[in-house]
């Protein structure tokens, strides 16, 4: 559900971190290589976990490794994608009860500030917009590495987690106990410069 938040903000994570020797780039998510995940998990009555994805989202970001204060992301998720290995289950996660993807069927995240806190490590703020509901957020991100691929291209890559409270984003969790009502969202991305 919030993962979709989340996968935004790790997107945007990643372009902040990265401190290296790559000159200020835009860079596209490399969804068509199967190289970027947003993933979610979150508790099963406090007995076990249910994980999940977001299988279709696309997103870019822009970094100057001298000036990582300045570096910005923006990602778009298909909320109606999300997977977690039980058609009926996702068919719930997907109805009002919870995402009601059909009314709220996209969820956005776009950057505002980027913090760097050590070497390739820093934390990003933006907004989520998901459920109809917008707030900020901040992701601890960090840069796996950068560098030139084997196809002539330039990559650079991330992974961020956040924990979302879901009655943020207006789902009702009271019916359920407490450990269901936060959701970890998990993030890597691997961007192409363009």
């Amino acid at each position: 559900m919030t993962k979709k938040t989340a996968i935004a903000t790790a997107l945007s994570a990643a372009a902040l971190i990265g401190a290296s020797q790559a000159q200020a780039a835009d860079y596209a998510i490399d969804t068509d290589g199967q190289h970027a995940f947003v993933q979610f998990k979150i508790s099963h009555l406090g007995y076990s976990y249910i994980l999940g994805s977001f299988e279709e989202f696309s997103g870019s970001f822009s970094y100057d490794p001298e000036n990582l204060e300045a570096a910005a992301a923006s990602v778009e998720v298909d909320v109606t994608s999300l997977n977690s290995n039980n058609a009926e289950r996702d068919k719930h996660f997907k109805s009002e009860d919870f995402l009601d993807a059909g009314e709220y069927p996209t969820a956005t995240f776009n950057s505002t500030g980027f913090e760097p806190t050590g070497d390739n490590e820093g934390v990003l703020t933006g907004e989520l917009t998901l459920h109809g509901e917008t707030h900020e957020i901040e992701m601890p991100v960090t840069l796996l590495g950068e560098g030139e691929d084997p196809w002539g291209g330039y990559r650079a890559g991330f992974e961020g987690s956040t924990t979302l409270t879901l009655a943020d984003y207006g789902i009702d969790m009271g019916d359920f106990p407490e450990v269901m009502h936060e959701l970890e969202l998990y993030v890597t991305f691997e961007g192409v410069r363009q």
